[in-house]
């Protein structure tokens, strides 16, 4: 076929290279995407959420002592256990030393390698050079994409994504020989070590091997019990790391499970939204977890009515069914089923969203083909059986949604260039959440303006409802930057 892009036998990772060579020119063309779209923020600040200490205050990136190396290896940072991320900080410091541009340069790297494997996957699992291409644009510019790529303390959103990309390379595919299991078990390590949200990549392998490799169902099973205990000894590690509930917000903290998937529901249908329709982005959300029976509902049944059409048509073609539990899959682990000091974020939706679009983009092509058949063919036959016109429809929906997604991603890119500029900008957003009055006030004192931070947290202890800790933590500012002036 004209659209595959290799065979499915023994891509090493020098081989792998090879094939991106092979499709250099699309790979080129993702790449200015990408450059296009975030390359300004090279000239962006560090912002006051995490990258303090992930990289300004940061002592374990700063020195490449062997005590100071053990450390990476072994120690956590801010409730997580990152270490290669931590160690790609390092690397960073080693170049760049506190110069913001170079960490934003790294992110942007790492998103652009992701997307080219994001064409790649895509393109062997559909056998569809359309659909790939598709989906890794959108997924290369899409604007929920912005936290996740100029957020430097984001990195381990962008390694681990690489790694779980290049682990699903080598495993999602019917034959996998020894080298294949190989490579794909050294990535998923890697993953692990980047990020917590790769345990799940187990789970999908499954699915895949299940629904469409046709692997029967123990040995499916047998295949992921060694990845399986790696991804829960690093859950382990990750939830006894969570000491700390600073940051975020925490109102949903005294949900029983059953109340927080009634919620997730509710929240899932908004992150659809979000992918097909985004409006104003925010770095936190506060979306309600009181008086939504209605919401909550009316998401139960859609997703019920969703997940019978996804069996049905899963039945026939179960690569549907595979793209459709991924999603879900990956946003399991920020579904707060763990306790996470966020409800909702845009980063949440890095990696499902390359399932949701190839899902819609091969819905368009199959519906594309059916109107061509049923009413272009009798109609206009010269015209509808030319070879370029399905590529030219599909091209010019494609490039209408890419159109108003990099508007909307350089809004919002914007907003990002220091951390004063976010938080004026959020809160204007979501003005009732408290951590945010203290990030505005924290930002003004960075500034030198004192009397305008100790306002800010004045009023927001009046205007906004902080729980005991938040309380606690403005009035100790207050007293602090009083007597400091």
């Amino acid at each position: 076929m004209s659209n595959q892009i290799q065979s499915d036998q023994g891509e090493l990772p020098w081989q792998l290279c090879q094939v991106v060579k092979q499709q250099w020119r699309v790979c080129c063309l993702l790449a200015l995407l990408v450059l296009i779209s975030f390359g300004m923020a090279i000239n962006f600040d560090f912002v006051n959420w995490d990258d303090p200490w992930y990289v300004i205050h940061n002592p374990l990136i700063k020195s490449w002592d062997p005590d100071n190396l053990q450390k990476v290896a072994t120690q956590v940072v801010t409730r997580n256990y990152a270490p290669l991320t931590v160690f790609s900080f390092l690397l960073d410091h080693s170049v760049y030393g506190l110069w913001a541009g170079g960490y934003h340069l790294t992110n942007i790297l790492l998103h652009l390698v992701n997307v080219v494997l994001v064409f790649l996957l895509i393109t062997r699992l559909t056998w569809n050079r359309m659909i790939g291409w598709a989906t890794a644009a959108v997924f290369a510019i899409h604007p929920v994409q912005v936290e996740t790529v100029v957020w430097i303390s984001s990195r381990k959103g962008l390694l681990s994504g690489a790694f779980i990309l290049a682990s699903l390379w080598y495993w999602l595919r019917k034959d996998r020989t020894l080298e294949q299991n190989t490579c794909g078990l050294i990535c998923f390590i890697c993953a692990l070590l980047s990020k917590a949200l790769a345990v799940v990549v187990p789970a999908i392998v499954f699915c895949y091997d299940y629904w469409v490799a046709k692997v029967p169902f123990r040995e499916a099973v047998k295949k992921q019990v060694f990845p399986g205990c790696c991804a829960l000894l690093l859950l382990v590690i990750t939830m006894l790391a969570q000491t700390s509930e600073l940051g975020g917000v925490r109102d949903h903290f005294g949900m029983s499970k059953l109340e927080l998937i009634s919620v997730d529901t509710v929240i899932m249908s908004k992150y659809v939204q979000m992918l097909l329709w985004p409006g104003t982005r925010s770095v936190l959300y506060d979306p309600p977890t009181s008086g939504i029976a209605w919401n909550v509902t009316i998401s139960v049944i859609c997703w019920l009515l969703t997940a019978i059409m996804f069996v049905r048509m899963g039945r026939r073609q179960p690569l549907i069914l595979f793209a459709g539990s991924t999603f879900i899959l990956l946003l399991i682990p920020v579904l707060n089923l763990f306790p996470i000091t966020t409800l909702m974020n845009d980063r949440y939706l890095y990696l499902p969203s390359i399932p949701f679009f190839a899902l819609i983009f091969s819905g368009a092509m199959q519906l594309l083909e059916r109107l061509r058949e049923r009413i272009l063919v009798p109609v206009l036959p010269n015209i509808s059986r030319s070879g370029y016109f399905m590529p030219a429809v599909f091209g010019v929906l494609v490039l209408a949604m890419l159109t108003r997604f990099s508007w909307q991603t350089e809004r919002y890119l914007m907003i990002w260039r220091d951390g004063l500029t976010l938080w004026q900008y959020t809160s204007r957003q979501v003005p009732e959440i408290p951590v945010v009055q203290i990030q505005l006030a924290n930002s003004y004192h960075s500034q030198g303006d004192a009397q305008r931070a100790v306002t800010i947290l004045q009023d927001a202890l009046e205007q906004t409802e902080p729980d005991e800790l938040d309380r606690a933590r403005m009035q100790q500012k207050i007293q602090n930057w009083s007597t400091a002036k």
